[in-house]
């Protein structure tokens, strides 16, 4: 027997398979082989919005948290963790329901489609994640045309959409309709900028008046609310369907929620079935959320706090220096103002200190990202690796 577990462990650590947890004999220990060489518990990332865990983190954390509960698994997105997630969604939007898909493409797209009905046109920011990123999805597998507003801005105001709005209305001889309008919020290609709710309002108003309906790509929407002060409730509702992304911040490696109207929701999993995004097991993603979920206003609310202290702190080094991006969430703008070699720099701070940031952008900005993983260390001993970093690093 002692022969054959070595041969199964040996199957399991050469295969890749050892990261899968219910693969692995009861009390058996993942091979600390594929553990980091620095201290997970001390690790900071100032690269993307939240925690990056690696492969082996996942498994231990996904292991702890399906130890202590018992119904997790789902079949086909139906009961376990799933269930209790989208249970969970419906609740914080305040909508009558939601539905967990594979991805925010898949959200995103498939919501447009049910809430534009048999009309063509969807208004979307032209710095989108729906016009920029999911491969043009919209048209080539939905018929929907997207027309897109306020170029290489975050937001656009509600005139831009009414003249947007009058100028396809009255400029086209063969009339398709105009169905949806969606905001993303925050806009991550706009570095994390928030759409003002002001305007929100009145777009919403406006839609509601002409029965247009509007979609909120909120697959960042905790952040939005810990930066604005608005609640997630209240952005939803005056939104007819959103989508929140179950990997930026939440922990999970992939899924998201849609929620909206019990018509609009019931509608999804056939959409789901016939675009190919019915997976058998869901629960690996949907556990993994569902055990933060609860504290993530907390956590984003002390991360933001502290992450004020530590631009402080850092805009009083004579080397470097933090700037605030206008109507911004948790991406700001850091500069060196001593000359150095960022290849150095980053490498000394990954490598000696735990700590990982962006190169610089065209403009010598590095974009630096505020998560919760700030509150492993007190910010004086974030500013002294900051600033041993550039010493090392000089140009």
């Amino acid at each position: 027997m002692a022969n054959k577990n070595k041969g199964r462990r040996e199957f399991l650590r050469n295969s890749g398979l050892a990261t899968l947890p219910l693969l692995l004999p009861t009390g058996l220990a993942v091979p600390t082989a594929y553990a980091n060489s620095t201290n997970k518990e001390e690790n900071i990332n100032f690269f993307t919005d939240g925690a990056l865990t690696s492969p082996l983190e996942y498994v231990q954390e996904l292991q702890a948290i399906v130890t202590k509960n018992s119904d997790t698994q789902d079949a086909y997105a139906k009961g376990g963790a799933v269930a209790k997630l989208e249970q969970k969604f419906a609740e914080i939007t305040g909508k009558e329901k939601a539905i967990f898909m594979p991805s925010g493409t898949m959200a995103n797209n498939l919501a447009i489609r049910v809430l534009n009905g048999n009309n063509t046109k969807v208004f979307v920011q032209e710095v989108s994640h729906l016009y920029r990123d999911e491969g043009d999805a919209a048209q080539a597998v939905h018929s929907k045309r997207l027309i897109p507003l306020a170029p290489e801005k975050g937001a656009f105001s509600l005139e831009d959409l009414k003249e947007a709005i009058t100028y396809h209305d009255k400029g086209e001889v063969f009339k398709s309709g105009i169905g949806a309008v969606s905001i993303e919020n925050p806009v991550r290609r706009a570095d994390g900028e928030i759409f003002p709710i002001d305007e929100i309002k009145k777009v919403s108003s406006y839609c509601k008046e002409i029965n247009i309906k509007l979609h909120l790509d909120g697959a960042r929407l905790h952040l939005a609310s810990a930066y604005s002060g608005v609640p997630i409730k209240e952005y939803a509702s005056y939104f007819d369907t959103v989508y929140i992304s179950l990997y930026k911040y939440l922990g999970s490696k992939g899924g998201a929620v849609l929620s909206g109207d019990a018509a609009v929701i019931d509608q999804m999993p056939h959409l789901i079935k016939i675009f190919g995004g019915n997976m058998y097991q869901n629960w690996p993603y949907a556990a993994m959320a569902l055990d933060k979920i609860s504290g993530i206003e907390g956590i984003l609310q002390k991360s933001k706090t502290k992450g004020e202290q530590l631009i402080s702190l850092i805009n009083q080094s004579p080397n470097m220096k933090i700037t605030k991006i206008p109507n911004g969430s948790n991406i700001f703008n850091l500069q060196v103002t001593t000359p150095v070699n960022y290849e150095k720099l980053s490498a000394y701070l990954k490598e000696k200190e735990g700590i990982q940031i962006r190169m610089p952008d065209s403009h010598g900005s590095i974009k630096f990202f505020i998560n919760e993983t700030i509150l492993r260390r007190k910010n004086e001993a974030i500013v002294t690796a900051l600033t041993k970093a550039i010493n090392s690093s000089l140009a």
